[in-house]
């Protein structure tokens, strides 16, 4: 078993985090809000920290899950930030950031002689509560090799893909297909629901035959039902396109479903839903 922090309790980062003590593993939090702190401490245990660095301290890996590249560049840097505190350690990232923040962080864990694993995942919130994440990772080899046993407490599957960023390209792609395939479920259930049909009952044949997906068998019936609280919002979502577009641009790819569908969350949001989750695509076609 491992000393580990975690850095970072929203909700994603707070049942992981629940799940390395479960685990066994020593844990130290913390979290921009020191309530969220404390209500995981009286919860699960362990004990939380008043700073990166001071969570940091003595660990052999330290995990994260953060906002965007700002706010993982504040918990990694400056006299306060988690490497100041790290010896002998890995950082390892599950925020979902641009590859340049990943390997400009990299490249410094890696002259202070940290290791550093970029650890996007995928699944939502009831991934992370159940411990069934996908986790798509990047970094050296060794690296890895330490890090995966940990990653291992709330992924269903773990895989290295390539050096550092190569995990944050992979979840660039995973965005991008479900991008794709809320929009297509939206427009079917809309189209039914208009056509007089019961959305249910058409699912229930669809989603048999090569219409199936991850988003038609866990999204449909509450898009239907105009509930949209599953936990990744509309705002994030724009948050992971804006760096997919970004990349693609920097790269030469073709987006052009994926700036669409951006462009139709932003509708989402210019109707006041910001923090619904991704399915209310289905808003604007109501």
């Amino acid at each position: 078993m491992a000393k580990l922090a975690f850095l970072g309790l929203g909700v994603m980062g707070y049942p992981m985090a629940g799940h390395l003590t479960a685990k066994g593993h020593q844990v130290v939090v913390y979290n921009r809000n020191p309530a969220k702190s404390t209500a995981w401490v009286a919860q699960h245990g362990g004990a939380s920290a008043a700073t990166p660095r001071e969570a940091a301290m003595g660990a052999e890996f330290v995990m994260a899950c953060v906002g965007n590249d700002d706010d993982l560049r504040s918990i990694c840097l400056g006299q306060d930030g988690a490497f100041a505190g790290m010896k002998d350690a890995v950082f390892v990232d599950h925020t979902t950031v641009s590859a340049a923040v990943t390997r400009e962080l990299s490249a410094i864990a890696a002259a202070q002689g940290l290791g550093f694993v970029d650890a996007p995942v995928s699944g939502g919130q009831a991934g992370a509560e159940n411990g069934v994440l996908s986790v798509m990772c990047g970094g050296t080899q060794s690296d890895y090799d330490k890090a995966e046993p940990v990653i291992a407490a709330y992924a269903r599957i773990c895989r290295r893909l390539g050096e550092s960023g190569a995990g944050q390209l992979a979840k660039m792609m995973n965005q991008i297909a479900i991008a794709g395939l809320v929009q297509g479920l939206a427009e079917a259930l809309a189209f039914g629901e208009k056509a007089g049909l019961d959305g249910e009952a058409v699912v229930e044949v669809i989603s048999q035959g090569a219409a199936g997906s991850w988003q038609m068998a866990n999204r449909h019936k509450t898009m239907l039902k105009d509930k949209f609280d599953h936990g990744f919002a509309v705002d994030w979502m724009r948050k992971d396109l804006k760096i997919c577009l970004e990349a693609a641009d920097q790269i030469g790819a073709s987006l052009p479903v994926t700036a669409l569908v951006d462009q139709f969350y932003k509708d989402v949001q210019r109707m006041g839903g910001n923090r619904n989750d991704t399915s209310s695509l289905i808003r604007r076609l109501k």
